[in-house]
């Protein structure tokens, strides 16, 4: 009887556990939810209108590298304001930026337009640099160490299931209602997520605050690199989202979207092909983890393991996909490269909460988000330049 209350007081929370128990939780998942979903519309209907006004590969992979470059610039400043200002706040804000950029987005009609689609995409993807590593920073300042490995978890399923319904919906809506729809229902989205978030209670950030000089976040910047440098099995797991996005995650959407475009143009602009695709690769990153933390647990060695199962599944899928045989085989080796998409993105993040000292958490998360985004804007670059040079060979 005496060790029955520290064993639930150490056991792994449920996920309807936290999700009833925990108000803070509860409604920063809610304003993620609604964000996500809107999110994926955008995508879906900025690379659709891309490709629709320029009919360029290139075009397409520049989008996606404008993406990960304005959150690649913005990282070193976004860690170290998740870690320095209140992330409550920093949240709040940028959904509110976001929602009035993206109705910008509207404007953009002909091809002469498509620079202001690339510059306000600039921005609202530099404001979602800072939204990721803040919103990452925060979940331990709202949930108990019991809670942690649900809140991880549950947190990456949805960025999966989101990705499956609201890139199927997005697709269907750009197919059908034209993109400017999508982007309409992008932006308040943004605003109803502000108002999720403005309900949550959170800790304060650890580090000292005052003196907000540029050399001084500059300074705590490169205090958070050297804490990577100074702990490389840190920096190890840090690295497998570069690695993730390098062999089936950013660059394969490109891929993706050129196939749907050309290959099988479902809807408009390919845009119901491509948000099909996109959705299959959304349940996959959904059902693996969760399928594998149940069976293993989050114990840090089998976290390790599974994140090698990962590359092994998520590369069967590139396998799958390589056939190009039919639209349900790309859906089916987009499902598989998902799972393994998952696993080595919600292990990892798993293995940081675990290990990484507070006082450096949004600048670890930061700094591993930019190294992320940069291999995204690197490969996307690639992929559109080898999809355009094939092109021209084949014509």
């Amino acid at each position: 009887a005496m060790n029955s209350p520290g064993h639930e007081a150490t056991r792994p929370a449920g996920y309807l556990e936290l999700i009833r128990g925990n108000r803070s939780f509860r409604q920063l998942w809610y304003g993620q939810i609604t964000s996500l979903f809107g999110d994926w519309f955008n995508l879906i209907a900025s690379a659709a209108l891309v490709a629709r006004l320029t009919g360029s590969g290139m075009a397409i992979g520049g989008l996606f590298v404008v993406r990960m470059m304005a959150i690649f610039l913005v990282s070193p400043l976004a860690g170290v304001a998740a870690d320095r200002y209140n992330r409550k706040r920093l949240l709040i804000l940028t959904d509110l930026i976001r929602a009035i950029i993206v109705l910008g987005f509207l404007l953009v009609r002909t091809e002469e337009h498509v620079w202001l689609l690339y510059a306000l995409t600039a921005l609202q993807l530099a404001l979602t640099g800072i939204f990721f590593p803040t919103r990452n920073a925060i979940l331990p300042d709202i949930v108990t160490p019991r809670e942690l490995g649900a809140a991880n978890a549950l947190t990456s399923a949805t960025w999966s299931v989101m990705l499956a319904v609201g890139a199927a919906l997005g697709g269907f809506t750009a197919g059908w209602l034209g993109v400017h729809a999508a982007f309409t229902i992008d932006a308040a989205t943004f605003f109803i997520s502000a108002l999720l978030v403005a309900q949550i209670r959170s800790a304060p950030p650890s580090i000292e605050s005052r003196k907000p000089r540029v050399a001084g976040l500059f300074g705590q910047y490169w205090a958070g690199l050297r804490y990577l440098t100074n702990h490389p099995d840190i920096l190890t797991i840090a690295l497998h989202k570069t690695a993730l996005t390098i062999f089936f995650g950013t660059t394969f959407r490109v891929v993706q979207a050129a196939v749907a475009d050309r290959v099988f143009p479902l809807g408009q602009q390919g845009g119901i092909a491509m948000g099909l695709m996109f959705a299959a690769a959304g349940v996959g990153t959904g059902v693996g983890p969760l399928v594998v933390r149940y069976i293993l647990g989050d114990t840090e060695w089998q976290l390790r393991w599974a994140i090698v199962g990962g590359y092994v599944v998520g590369a069967l899928g590139l396998v799958v996909s390589a056939q190009l045989s039919s639209l349900e085989i790309m859906i089916a080796g987009a499902f598989l490269s998902g799972i393994g998409n998952g696993i080595l993105w919600v292990f990892s993040s798993q293995l940081l909460l675990q290990l990484v000292d507070a006082t450096v958490r949004g600048r670890v998360f930061g700094t591993e988000f930019a190294m992320f985004t940069l291999a995204s804007a690197a490969g996307s670059a690639a992929v559109g330049a080898a999809i355009d040079s094939r092109l021209e060979i084949s014509g």
